[in-house]
Parts: C-alpha cells; sequence; structure tokens
C-alpha cells in the first residue's frame, strides 16, 4: 500500500488497515513461468480476459483436447478427453489448484437426438459470465448441485451433425448450458452425459470441483454470484503460449528426458525405462516414431520431433 513506514505499525499503515477494502488493494504483477498454470493465464492475459488474483478468488478454465499432463491429444468425438481446470493467483503467481476430466461438446447421442431443431450445442470459445450455484436436473436423471447458465452464452449449432464448429451458424441466449456431471460414464463414450453442456466426468471429481468453487469469496459474500468461465481450444493454446524446447539427444538427462520417454511409451514406442536417461532405448524409440510419422529418424528431439509427439 506504499504507506512509507516500513516494519513498524505507524499512522499511516493504520489508516490503510482500517479503511482499505479487499477490493481495494492493488493487484500484483502478474509471474509467469513455463507451468502450465502459468500459460493458461499468459493465454488470457493476450486474449484480454478478465483474470481474477486474490485469496479464495479462482479462475474456471475448460481447455479441449488435454490431457491431464498440458500435452494435446487428438480430441476424439465423444471421448472426454478435454480438462475442466480452476486456478488460484496469489501474489502474481498462478497454482492449478484442481484438474479434472471432462469434456466441452455433446456426444453421439445427443449429436443425432438434438434438443434443438438447430443442433445439438458446441459452446463457443471464449470468456463468458454466465453461471450460478444451482441444481442440474438433465430431464430428471440424478438432480444434482451444479453451475447452472443464468445469462446468455454463444455456441455453434451442429446442424449437420459432423461434430466440428466451422461452418457451423451461431446462436446466442439462454440454453441450459450447465456445468455438470458426467455420471461416472466410460472415458471413451460420452453418451448421454452432455448435450453441449461443460461436464466433468466423475461424479466424485464434480462434487471437488463444486465443493471448491463455493469457496470462493464472492460467492460468500453473494450467493447469486455469476462466475465467469473460460473455454479454451488446446491447441491454440499450446501454439501461442510454449516456449522453445530443448533439443535432446543420447547422453541427455534430466526431467524432460523423462517425459519424453513416457510420451514414446504412451505412443507405443518403448523407450526402457523410464529414467530420465537419454541411453540407446530412448533413441531406438525416437527413430522408431520418427520413421513412423515421416520425419529424419536421426534419434536426436528438436522441434518437429516435440510436434509430432504433441509436446510443444
Amino acid at each position: 500500500m506504499k504507506c512509507n513506514e516500513p516494519n513498524f505499525l505507524g499512522p499511516k499503515t493504520a489508516e490503510a488497515l482500517i479503511e482499505t477494502t479487499v477490493d481495494e488493494l492493488p493487484i500484483p504483477e502478474l509471474k509467469l513461468g513455463s507451468d502450465l498454470a502459468s500459460r493458461i493465464i499468459k493465454y488470457m492475459r493476450d486474449k484480454k480476459y478478465f483474470i481474477s488474483q486474490g485469496v479464495k478468488q479462482y479462475n474456471i478454465i475448460y481447455i479441449e483436447g488435454m490431457n491431464v499432463d498440458g500435452t494435446l491429444n487428438s480430441d476424439a468425438p465423444n471421448y472426454f478427453n478435454d480438462r475442466r481446470i480452476v486456478i488460484q493467483i496469489l501474489d502474481g503467481v498462478p497454482a492449478l489448484i484442481g484438474n479434472w476430466e471432462g469434456t466441452t461438446q455433446p456426444g453421439y447421442y445427443y449429436t443425432d437426438n438434438a434438443m434443438n431443431p438447430l443442433g445439438a450445442a458446441s459452446i463457443k470459445f471464449g470468456q463468458y459470465k454466465a453461471w450460478t450455484v444451482g441444481i442440474h436436473y438433465g430431464g430428471g436423471s440424478e438432480p444434482h448441485e451444479a453451475l447452472v447458465q443464468d445469462a446468455p452464452i454463444t455456441v455453434y449449432r451442429d446442424r449437420n451433425r459432423d461434430m466440428q464448429r466451422p461452418g457451423d451458424k451461431t446462436d446466442t441466449g439462454l440454453f441450459d448450458i450447465n456445468q455438470h456431471w458426467g455420471y461416472d460414464l466410460p472415458q471413451d463414450n460420452i453418451s448421454f452425459g452432455s448435450a453441449g453442456c461443460l461436464v466433468g466426468r466423475l461424479r466424485e471429481g464434480h462434487r471437488q470441483f463444486m465443493a471448491l468453487i463455493k469457496q470462493d469469496r464472492r460467492y460468500q459474500l453473494n450467493k447469486g454470484y455469476l462466475y465467469y468461465t473460460t473455454v479454451i481450444p488446446g491447441d491454440d493454446l499450446i501454439d501461442k503460449t510454449a516456449g522453445p524446447l530443448q533439443l535432446l539427444r543420447q547422453g541427455s538427462s534430466g526431467p524432460l528426458v523423462k517425459q519424453l520417454q513416457q510420451r514414446l511409451k504412451d505412443k507405443g514406442f518403448n523407450p526402457g525405462n523410464i529414467d530420465g536417461v537419454f541411453g540407446l532405448g530412448t533413441q531406438e524409440a525416437v527413430r522408431a516414431f520418427q520413421k513412423m510419422n515421416k520425419l529424419t529418424a536421426d534419434g536426436a528431439v528438436g522441434p518437429q520431433t516435440w510436434k509430432a509427439l504433441g509436446m510443444t
């Protein structure tokens, strides 16, 4: 507060403590690193989205086509392959305090059996201040506490049922696009779990999400508080916030090598032990991956190989 009374409680400090409300406190400068939380907040800042800072002031974000570790996936239709994320920023430093499996799009069931004659809804990427704490009824099946839409948002209408946004017409209004649970349905089958809502797959994960965001001090002060939510395409996030990854080759070691080994293993290329040491096994796995993806099979991991692995 620039009281100019270092290390003691003088009259200026006392006056500031008595008269300053929490909302009047200066917002600390953001201190962003290369971690996932920082990259998300950097993306939001560059998009000029509203960013909440302070104790128990949460940012709710959905990232489409992203895995729990921040790598991209194929974003295949009818899969719970998106992330529901909550970030808190203290003293300018963002931290992930919630990260759950979810979906931002409807599955096959409601794409083929749309609840709106214009087609199933897929939310338009962006930020909306549109949800309050309430009950999701979902046609009467397992009513449960959720964030319910209480202000207009924009969606795309999938009239041609191709489960893609490009070419679809937009529609703005109140559509009961809620943030609810996905009934513990399998990861590879959204089924009836979403008709276009923002859905966390598991009941228990959703309960954790609701318990957390209800601690937000703004909700505690006003039970009708309207929550911001930001929906981001994972590939755009990666493209706009990824820093250059270092070149890895035989003899390299460290956490990044370990991530590389795990990624190779996940894609079906056996690097041997996941030990963070770039040995012959890792080199051969890299070469096999490069050949499969029609890259120069030199066994070194540079920009093109990082990109093919989905780790840039």
